[in-house]
């Protein structure tokens, strides 16, 4: 069934939000970063630095 009237939502916002959310689905299929592999924060901080970084060169 669709809506007689379209729903109003912000285009740019939504663009912004899907980016982001593509962003973490990409940065989960890393093993270490999804199990949570490195047991100290600074360890794991660093591994999300360097996985975004191979996404975003990729």
């Amino acid at each position: 069934m669709q809506r007689k009237t379209p729903r109003v939502f912000d285009e740019e916002l939504y663009k912004a939000r899907h980016a982001i959310e593509n962003f973490f689905a990409k940065l989960k299929q890393f093993r270490a970063i999804a199990t949570r592999y490195d047991k100290t924060a600074t360890n794991f901080l660093g591994g999300i630095h360097l996985a975004s970084t191979i996404i975003r060169l990729v």
